[in-house]
Protein backbone atom coordinates (compact mmCIF):
# COMPACT_ATOMS: atom_id res chain seq x y z
CA UNK A 1 0.00 0.00 0.00
CA UNK A 2 1.39 3.36 -0.98
CA UNK A 3 -1.73 5.46 -0.39
CA UNK A 4 -4.13 6.27 2.43
CA UNK A 5 -7.67 6.26 1.13
CA UNK A 6 -9.99 4.59 3.66
CA UNK A 7 -9.82 3.36 7.25
CA UNK A 8 -11.40 0.11 6.09
CA UNK A 9 -8.25 -0.63 4.05
CA UNK A 10 -5.94 -0.43 7.09
CA UNK A 11 -5.22 -3.45 9.25
CA UNK A 12 -5.17 -3.17 13.04
CA UNK A 13 -1.38 -3.54 12.91
CA UNK A 14 -1.07 -0.68 10.42
CA UNK A 15 -3.29 1.52 12.59
CA UNK A 16 -1.17 0.75 15.64
CA UNK A 17 2.02 1.54 13.72
CA UNK A 18 0.63 4.96 12.79
CA UNK A 19 -0.36 5.63 16.43
CA UNK A 20 3.09 4.63 17.72
CA UNK A 21 4.78 6.88 15.16
CA UNK A 22 2.51 9.78 16.16
CA UNK A 23 3.44 9.23 19.81
CA UNK A 24 7.12 9.39 18.88
CA UNK A 25 6.70 12.63 16.95
CA UNK A 26 4.78 14.14 19.86
CA UNK A 27 7.69 13.38 22.18
CA UNK A 28 10.20 15.03 19.83
CA UNK A 29 11.19 12.43 17.22
CA UNK A 30 12.87 14.10 14.25
CA UNK A 31 12.73 13.26 10.54
CA UNK A 32 13.95 15.17 7.51
CA UNK A 33 12.72 14.77 3.93
CA UNK A 34 14.11 17.68 1.89
CA UNK A 35 13.75 15.74 -1.39
CA UNK A 36 10.05 15.05 -0.92
CA UNK A 37 7.50 17.29 -2.64
CA UNK A 38 3.82 17.32 -1.67
CA UNK A 39 0.82 19.21 -3.04
CA UNK A 40 -2.21 20.21 -0.98
CA UNK A 41 -5.17 19.92 -3.36
CA UNK A 42 -8.20 21.11 -1.40
CA UNK A 43 -11.35 21.40 -3.50
CA UNK A 44 -13.37 22.15 -0.35
CA UNK A 45 -12.77 24.70 2.38
CA UNK A 46 -10.72 23.60 5.37
CA UNK A 47 -8.83 25.07 8.30
CA UNK A 48 -7.70 22.31 10.68
CA UNK A 49 -6.98 19.58 8.12
CA UNK A 50 -5.23 21.83 5.63
CA UNK A 51 -3.04 23.70 8.10
CA UNK A 52 -2.15 20.61 10.12
CA UNK A 53 -1.02 18.85 6.92
CA UNK A 54 1.01 21.91 5.95
CA UNK A 55 2.50 22.12 9.45
CA UNK A 56 3.26 18.37 9.42
CA UNK A 57 5.04 18.63 6.05
CA UNK A 58 7.15 21.57 7.17
CA UNK A 59 8.10 19.87 10.43
CA UNK A 60 9.26 16.90 8.33
CA UNK A 61 11.39 19.18 6.16
CA UNK A 62 9.38 18.40 3.02
CA UNK A 63 8.50 20.87 0.29
CA UNK A 64 4.87 22.05 0.28
CA UNK A 65 2.85 23.33 -2.69
CA UNK A 66 -0.67 24.71 -2.20
CA UNK A 67 -2.81 24.02 -5.26
CA UNK A 68 -5.10 26.94 -6.12
CA UNK A 69 -8.04 25.49 -8.06
CA UNK A 70 -9.27 28.89 -9.23
CA UNK A 71 -5.90 29.66 -10.85
CA UNK A 72 -5.19 26.18 -12.20
CA UNK A 73 -5.57 24.63 -15.63
CA UNK A 74 -8.65 22.79 -14.38
CA UNK A 75 -10.54 26.04 -15.00
CA UNK A 76 -9.48 25.69 -18.66
CA UNK A 77 -11.01 22.24 -18.92
CA UNK A 78 -8.03 20.03 -18.04
CA UNK A 79 -8.95 16.75 -16.37
CA UNK A 80 -7.65 16.15 -12.84
CA UNK A 81 -5.68 13.10 -14.00
CA UNK A 82 -3.78 15.21 -16.54
CA UNK A 83 -3.17 17.95 -13.99
CA UNK A 84 -1.69 15.48 -11.49
CA UNK A 85 0.26 13.66 -14.20
CA UNK A 86 1.95 16.90 -15.23
CA UNK A 87 2.63 17.81 -11.61
CA UNK A 88 4.24 14.39 -11.11
CA UNK A 89 6.43 15.01 -14.17
CA UNK A 90 7.54 18.30 -12.61
CA UNK A 91 8.56 16.39 -9.48
CA UNK A 92 5.65 16.44 -7.01
CA UNK A 93 5.23 12.92 -5.67
CA UNK A 94 2.59 13.14 -2.91
CA UNK A 95 -0.94 14.50 -3.34
CA UNK A 96 -3.13 15.32 -0.35
CA UNK A 97 -6.67 15.70 -1.63
CA UNK A 98 -9.95 16.97 -0.17
CA UNK A 99 -12.96 16.65 -2.45
CA UNK A 100 -16.74 16.40 -2.60
CA UNK A 101 -16.42 13.52 -5.07
CA UNK A 102 -16.88 10.03 -3.66
CA UNK A 103 -14.12 7.44 -4.21
CA UNK A 104 -11.85 9.86 -6.07
CA UNK A 105 -8.69 8.52 -4.40
CA UNK A 106 -9.72 4.95 -5.27
CA UNK A 107 -10.10 5.96 -8.92
CA UNK A 108 -6.83 7.93 -9.03
CA UNK A 109 -4.66 5.24 -7.48
CA UNK A 110 -5.64 2.85 -10.28
CA UNK A 111 -4.39 5.25 -12.97
CA UNK A 112 -1.07 4.90 -14.77
CA UNK A 113 0.94 8.02 -13.93
CA UNK A 114 4.14 9.20 -15.57
CA UNK A 115 6.04 8.83 -12.28
CA UNK A 116 5.16 7.01 -9.02
CA UNK A 117 2.77 9.06 -6.89
CA UNK A 118 1.14 8.73 -3.47
CA UNK A 119 -2.37 9.86 -2.55
CA UNK A 120 -3.69 10.80 0.88
CA UNK A 121 -7.39 11.27 1.53
CA UNK A 122 -7.93 14.53 3.42
CA UNK A 123 -11.72 14.18 3.37
CA UNK A 124 -13.80 12.70 0.58
CA UNK A 125 -17.50 13.31 -0.06
CA UNK A 126 -19.71 12.07 2.77
CA UNK A 127 -17.95 8.72 3.04
CA UNK A 128 -14.44 8.96 4.46
CA UNK A 129 -11.98 11.09 6.43
CA UNK A 130 -9.32 8.62 7.60
CA UNK A 131 -6.84 11.08 9.12
CA UNK A 132 -9.59 12.61 11.29
CA UNK A 133 -10.59 9.17 12.57
CA UNK A 134 -6.95 8.33 13.32
CA UNK A 135 -6.36 11.55 15.26
CA UNK A 136 -9.61 11.02 17.17
CA UNK A 137 -8.52 7.49 18.05
CA UNK A 138 -5.09 8.77 19.10
CA UNK A 139 -6.75 11.36 21.35
CA UNK A 140 -9.05 8.81 22.97
CA UNK A 141 -6.28 6.35 23.80
CA UNK A 142 -4.13 9.18 25.18
CA UNK A 143 -6.90 9.92 27.68
CA UNK A 144 -8.46 6.50 28.25
CA UNK A 145 -5.66 4.07 27.33
CA UNK A 146 -7.87 2.07 24.98
CA UNK A 147 -11.22 2.15 23.21
CA UNK A 148 -11.94 -1.54 23.78
CA UNK A 149 -15.33 -1.94 25.49
CA UNK A 150 -15.62 1.85 25.88
CA UNK A 151 -18.96 3.45 25.06
CA UNK A 152 -18.55 6.09 22.36
CA UNK A 153 -21.63 8.19 21.60
CA UNK A 154 -21.64 10.08 18.29
CA UNK A 155 -24.18 12.89 18.27
CA UNK A 156 -25.53 14.99 15.43
CA UNK A 157 -25.49 15.10 11.64
CA UNK A 158 -24.53 11.49 10.94
CA UNK A 159 -26.12 11.54 7.49
CA UNK A 160 -23.67 14.01 5.95
CA UNK A 161 -20.61 13.12 8.03
CA UNK A 162 -17.52 11.45 6.59
CA UNK A 163 -16.02 11.83 10.07
CA UNK A 164 -18.76 9.64 11.55
CA UNK A 165 -18.30 6.91 8.95
CA UNK A 166 -14.52 6.71 9.34
CA UNK A 167 -14.75 6.85 13.12
CA UNK A 168 -17.36 4.09 13.24
CA UNK A 169 -15.17 1.88 11.03
CA UNK A 170 -12.05 2.45 13.14
CA UNK A 171 -13.67 2.35 16.60
CA UNK A 172 -15.61 -0.84 15.90
CA UNK A 173 -12.46 -2.42 14.46
CA UNK A 174 -10.75 -1.64 17.80
CA UNK A 175 -13.58 -3.03 19.94
CA UNK A 176 -15.49 0.09 21.02
CA UNK A 177 -19.24 0.11 21.71
CA UNK A 178 -20.50 2.79 19.31
CA UNK A 179 -23.93 4.38 19.72
CA UNK A 180 -25.27 7.17 17.49
CA UNK A 181 -27.87 9.71 18.53
CA UNK A 182 -29.57 11.91 15.96
CA UNK A 183 -32.98 13.06 14.81
CA UNK A 184 -34.42 11.02 11.95
CA UNK A 185 -33.44 13.65 9.38
CA UNK A 186 -29.77 13.19 10.36
CA UNK A 187 -29.77 9.39 10.49
CA UNK A 188 -28.35 7.26 7.72
CA UNK A 189 -27.70 3.61 7.02
CA UNK A 190 -24.23 2.74 8.31
CA UNK A 191 -23.40 -0.93 8.80
CA UNK A 192 -23.26 -1.92 12.45
CA UNK A 193 -24.58 1.41 13.76
CA UNK A 194 -27.20 1.48 16.50
CA UNK A 195 -29.29 4.66 16.83
CA UNK A 196 -30.72 5.91 20.11
CA UNK A 197 -33.01 8.80 19.24
CA UNK A 198 -33.30 9.97 22.86
CA UNK A 199 -30.06 11.81 23.64
CA UNK A 200 -30.27 11.42 27.42
CA UNK A 201 -30.66 7.66 27.07
CA UNK A 202 -27.73 7.55 24.64
CA UNK A 203 -25.45 9.46 27.02
CA UNK A 204 -25.98 7.11 29.96
CA UNK A 205 -22.59 5.58 30.81
CA UNK A 206 -20.80 7.30 27.93
CA UNK A 207 -16.99 7.25 28.06
CA UNK A 208 -16.68 9.48 24.97
CA UNK A 209 -19.16 11.98 23.51
CA UNK A 210 -18.29 12.94 19.94
CA UNK A 211 -20.35 15.81 18.51
CA UNK A 212 -20.71 16.55 14.82
CA UNK A 213 -21.30 19.81 13.01
CA UNK A 214 -24.61 20.45 11.27
CA UNK A 215 -23.43 20.57 7.66
CA UNK A 216 -25.74 23.25 6.33
CA UNK A 217 -23.89 23.28 2.98
CA UNK A 218 -24.95 19.66 2.36
CA UNK A 219 -28.57 19.81 3.52
CA UNK A 220 -31.20 18.91 0.94
CA UNK A 221 -33.79 20.97 2.82
CA UNK A 222 -33.75 23.40 5.72
CA UNK A 223 -34.05 21.98 9.23
CA UNK A 224 -35.18 23.61 12.46
CA UNK A 225 -32.10 24.52 14.49
CA UNK A 226 -34.37 25.27 17.45
CA UNK A 227 -35.61 21.68 17.42
CA UNK A 228 -32.05 20.36 17.16
CA UNK A 229 -30.83 22.59 20.01
CA UNK A 230 -33.72 21.55 22.23
CA UNK A 231 -33.16 17.81 21.76
CA UNK A 232 -29.51 17.25 20.78
CA UNK A 233 -27.30 20.08 22.01
CA UNK A 234 -24.62 19.05 24.51
CA UNK A 235 -24.69 21.14 27.68
CA UNK A 236 -23.57 21.01 31.30
CA UNK A 237 -26.94 19.52 32.13
CA UNK A 238 -26.62 16.41 29.94
CA UNK A 239 -22.86 15.85 29.46
CA UNK A 240 -21.65 13.05 31.75
CA UNK A 241 -19.12 14.49 34.20
CA UNK A 242 -16.29 12.11 33.34
CA UNK A 243 -16.95 11.74 29.61
CA UNK A 244 -14.34 12.78 27.07
CA UNK A 245 -15.90 15.51 24.89
CA UNK A 246 -14.83 15.65 21.24
CA UNK A 247 -15.71 17.54 18.06
CA UNK A 248 -13.87 17.44 14.69
CA UNK A 249 -14.54 21.16 14.13
CA UNK A 250 -15.53 23.66 13.15
CA UNK A 251 -17.91 24.00 16.11
CA UNK A 252 -21.09 26.01 15.78
CA UNK A 253 -21.15 27.45 19.29
CA UNK A 254 -24.43 27.07 21.16
CA UNK A 255 -25.83 24.81 18.44
CA UNK A 256 -23.95 21.50 18.83
CA UNK A 257 -22.37 22.40 22.18
CA UNK A 258 -23.01 25.29 24.55
CA UNK A 259 -20.23 27.88 24.79
CA UNK A 260 -19.70 27.32 28.52
CA UNK A 261 -18.96 23.63 27.84
CA UNK A 262 -16.62 24.45 24.95
CA UNK A 263 -14.68 26.81 27.22
CA UNK A 264 -14.63 24.39 30.17
CA UNK A 265 -11.93 21.85 31.03
CA UNK A 266 -13.89 19.15 29.18
CA UNK A 267 -13.95 21.34 26.08
CA UNK A 268 -10.15 21.46 25.92
CA UNK A 269 -10.11 18.00 24.37
CA UNK A 270 -11.36 19.60 21.13
CA UNK A 271 -8.12 21.62 20.94
CA UNK A 272 -6.20 18.49 21.91
CA UNK A 273 -7.68 16.83 18.80
CA UNK A 274 -6.41 19.68 16.61
CA UNK A 275 -2.95 19.38 18.19
CA UNK A 276 -2.84 15.62 17.67
CA UNK A 277 -3.84 16.06 14.02
CA UNK A 278 -0.34 17.36 13.26
CA UNK A 279 1.38 14.32 14.81
CA UNK A 280 -0.94 11.80 13.13
CA UNK A 281 -0.36 13.44 9.75
CA UNK A 282 3.38 13.54 10.37
CA UNK A 283 3.22 9.80 11.08
CA UNK A 284 1.30 9.05 7.88
CA UNK A 285 3.59 11.21 5.74
CA UNK A 286 6.69 9.71 7.37
CA UNK A 287 5.56 6.20 6.45
CA UNK A 288 4.79 7.17 2.87
CA UNK A 289 8.03 9.12 2.45
CA UNK A 290 10.14 6.43 4.08
CA UNK A 291 8.57 3.23 2.85
CA UNK A 292 6.31 4.25 -0.01
CA UNK A 293 3.48 2.57 1.83
CA UNK A 294 1.34 2.81 4.97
Amino acid sequence: MKHLDKIENLTKEEIQNIIEAAKSFKTGKYANYPTRHAALMFFENSTRTRFSFECALKRLGANVYVFDTAKSSITKGEELFDTINNMSAIGINTFIIRTREENLIEKLKEKNFYKPVHFINAGEGKSSHPTQALLDYFTIIEHLGSVKNKKVVIVGDIKHSRVARSNVALLKKEGADVVCSAPEYFQDNIEGVYYEKNLNNALLGADVVMCLRIQTERLEKEISKDDYIKNYRISKENLPENALLMHPGPVNRDVEITSDVIDSSQGKTILNQAENGVYIRMAILDKIFKEGRI
